[in-house]
C-alpha cells in the first residue's frame, strides 16, 4: 500500500512539474509520521524517504532513534518548553511562528553550539486556529530573526486552511511566494500538504509535507 501510494505521489509531483516546467528532482517531499507506527515508518524510509516530519516533539522522541539514517525535520507548533529537546532531534524547524520562539531557538541553540537550520511560518489566512507571523508584521519580525548569531534561515512555511477545493488555497500559497521574493527570493518555500500540493508546486513550494498521501 505505502510503495502504491508512494508511486502515485511520485507520478503527481512529475506530471504538475511537467505542467510549469519544473524539475520535480528539486521538490522536497517531507514525509510527515504523525500517529504512524515504527514499521510505517521504516517502511516509507527504506523507499526513500531521507526526510521526516513530526508535529510533536514528545512522539518524535520515541522514534527518531529507530530510524537510522533519517533526517528528522518539526513541521508542527513549537512550544517554548519544548525547545531544548527539539534542538536534539531536528535538522530543521519549520514552524518558528513567533520572535520569542527564535529568540528562545537561538538561547538554547547557542548552549550546545548548534547553527539551528529554521524556517519562518506565516499566517496567510485568517482562520484563528493556524499560527504563524501576520503579512503585516513580517518584514519587521524577520529582520530581528535574521540578526539571531544562532539561527540560520532557509525560508518560509505557511499552512492553508481546509478548503474543499484545492485551488482556494492557491491564494495563499502565493501570498506566501509574494512575501518570500521581497525579502530573499532565494529562500525555500514550505507549503502544500496532502490535499493541495499540486497547487503548492505551481505556486513555487520547494518543500511539500505528506502524510496520508503515503500512508493513506
Amino acid at each position: 500500500m505505502i510503495k502504491e501510494n508512494i508511486l502515485r505521489v511520485q507520478e503527481r509531483i512529475a506530471a504538475v512539474c511537467a505542467r510549469i516546467k519544473a524539475d520535480p528532482q528539486k521538490i522536497t517531499v517531507v514525509c510527515v509520521t504523525k500517529g504512524r507506527s515504527i514499521e510505517q515508518i521504516l517502511e516509507a524510509a527504506n523507499l526513500g524517504f531521507r526526510y521526516l516530519g513530526e508535529n510533536r516533539v514528545q512522539e518524535a522522541r520515541e522514534k527518531y532513534k529507530q530510524v537510522p539514517g533519517a533526517e528528522w525535520q518539526m513541521v508542527g507548533h513549537l512550544q517554548l518548553n519544548k525547545v531544548k529537546e527539539a534542538l536534539k532531534i531536528f535538522s530543521l524547524i519549520h514552524s518558528v511562528d513567533s520572535i520569542a520562539l527564535a529568540q528562545e531557538i537561538n538561547k538554547q541553540a547557542a548552549k550546545i553550539n548548534k547553527i539551528q537550520d529554521i524556517l519562518i511560518e506565516v499566517k496567510t489566512s485568517s482562520e484563528v486556529t493556524k499560527f504563524g507571523l501576520r503579512p503585516g508584521v513580517f518584514l519587521d519580525a524577520s529582520k530581528e530573526i535574521l540578526s539571531l548569531d544562532n539561527l540560520r534561515v532557509k525560508g518560509l512555511m505557511t499552512i492553508a486552511p481546509a478548503v474543499d477545493n484545492a485551488e482556494e488555497a492557491r491564494q495563499y500559497f502565493a501570498k506566501l511566494k509574494a512575501l518570500r521574493d521581497t525579502l530573499n527570493p532565494s529562500w525555500l518555500l514550505s507549503m502544500g500538504m496532502t490535499d493541495d500540493f499540486e497547487v503548492a508546486i505551481e505556486e513555487g513550494a520547494d518543500i511539500i509535507r505528506l502524510g496520508r498521501a503515503i500512508f493513506g
